[in-house]
């Protein structure tokens, strides 16, 4: 990769779900490092607002997509390549959750839920391997899973299920697509996303001094910290790491808590 433009010399990559929260900070980080974005995202609203907000830092491909839909997955892949000439890194950033009592949870919503959540990476990953594997020196997957995948809150079966299943789909790929491309996770903990959306679009959220300071680290987690981590991910600085899921929670999952 071209170190003078920051690594990614104007290589396209694609960011899921990458118009609002932690999708669009992993884009704006890939943009300042040299690339050439594609956002895929299934809300149109936010997705012009995020093209509006991100194409001052260079190209920025929007693509409404639903990484559910075979086809339209299919689509946003052919039209990536085609406007950007490749794909070197993709970034499996798409996400949605529902809280319900197991009694209460619908099948249809289960079923929505490993769709966006599992079922959209593999399909991202199958429609741009082709694309990725040509990258001279590789190319790159990261999955954004959560630390959800090793503990839970009560009601969240498949968010958990799906964020579980996306860690190990990340070993999966990455043993049945290397070496042309390189397959991470990142599993972020509480990460205060609601300063990156459209006007209006998500409430502030309110933090307490507690919030932070029950972190090892000392503080809620960032957008910027997992994009950070996933511009790494991609770049050979890490060309030997392939297969893993690094937890990015400030120490909280290392914490043991007992009711006292």
């Amino acid at each position: 990769m071209d170190e003078a433009a920051g690594g990614f010399g104007g290589r396209g990559v694609v960011v899921t779900g990458g118009a609002m929260g932690i999708g669009h900070a992993v884009a704006r980080a890939f943009l300042r490092a040299g690339a050439a974005v594609a956002l895929w995202d299934a809300d149109p609203e936010a997705l012009d607002w995020a093209a509006a907000e991100l194409s001052p830092l260079g190209r920025v491909l929007p693509l409404r997509a639903d990484v559910a839909d075979e086809d339209a997955v299919a689509r946003a892949a052919a039209a990536t390549v085609r406007a950007l000439g490749g794909c070197a890194a993709l970034v499996n950033n798409a996400g949605i959750m529902v809280r319900r009592p197991l009694a209460g949870l619908a099948l249809a919503e289960w079923n929505r839920v490993l769709g966006v959540n599992l079922t959209g990476p593999m399909l991202c990953a199958r429609a741009l391997a082709p694309a990725l594997a040509r990258t001279p020196g590789g190319g790159a997957v990261v999955n954004v899973a959560s630390t959800r995948a090793l503990q839970s809150e009560p009601h969240t079966e498949a968010y958990a299920a799906s964020k579980g299943g996306l860690a190990a789909l990340t070993h999966a790929l990455a043993v049945s697509l290397g070496p042309a491309v390189r397959v991470n996770c990142v599993a972020p903990g509480w990460i205060d996303v609601s300063g990156l959306a459209p006007p209006g679009g998500r409430s502030p959220e309110s933090l307490r001094a507690e919030d932070h300071a029950q972190h090892p680290a000392g503080r809620v987690g960032r957008p910027e910290d997992v994009a950070a981590l996933a511009l790494f991910l991609c770049s050979e600085s890490a060309a030997f790491m392939t297969g893993e899921t690094v937890v990015l929670d400030g120490g909280m999952t290392r914490k043991m808590i007992y009711a006292e």
